[in-house]
């Protein structure tokens, strides 16, 4: 069965932006090729049961195995040596990432604390929107009870959009939710 998310972009996104933008073709029309999800933990250095745990959240949230990242080079103010493992990774592409970005827009933005939306001045110039979260317990799948530490991570939504504005028109028709451009 087809996400909820997927079968809207199809029947209406699609056609709605191609009257909007005036496009010629269906293949214009822009469209999300993949969700990438990274978590930062330079605490890891020091005790490696925070990554393991992260790692294991990570994967609950995401519904596939995170990649643990490694540093790349050798920082002695930091404690950090190379190949040291210092954070986690997930891409999502196909169904898996229609069904993380139902969940995010309806289950996990709602619960974050005094929420009025996303910035809209996070999209990267190319069509790409990057949003950080500050706690993992948004999302409903993990359990806070279990949770010894509160850690964050950042969301990549990569399109294949021109531009920011046809990237801001598409996730808008996917009801993502951006701050209201007075309240800035």
């Amino acid at each position: 069965m087809k996400p909820r998310l997927a079968e809207l972009y199809k029947s209406k996104i699609v056609p709605d932006l191609m009257k909007k933008n005036n496009y010629s073709n269906v293949m214009q029309v822009p469209k999300i090729t993949k969700i990438s999800l990274n978590m930062g933990l330079g605490a890891a250095t020091q005790d490696a049961k925070i990554l393991e745990v992260a790692v294991k959240e990570l994967g609950i949230v995401c519904g596939q195995k995170p990649v643990v990242t490694k540093a790349k080079k050798a920082i002695s103010n930091f404690k950090l040596r190379e190949n040291m493992p210092i954070g986690a990774k997930v891409t999502l592409r196909g169904d898996t990432m229609y069904e993380f970005l139902d969940r995010l827009i309806n289950l996990a933005m709602p619960r974050i604390r005094d929420f009025r939306g996303v910035s809209d001045k996070s999209f990267d110039g190319f069509g790409n929107y990057t949003f950080g979260v500050k706690e993992q317990i948004i999302f409903p799948e993990i359990n806070v009870d279990q949770v010894d530490r509160i850690v964050g991570l950042d969301i990549t939504i990569v399109t294949t959009a021109k531009t920011d504005a046809e990237a801001y028109d598409l996730l808008k028709s996917f009801s993502f939710p951006f701050r209201k451009r007075n309240e800035n």
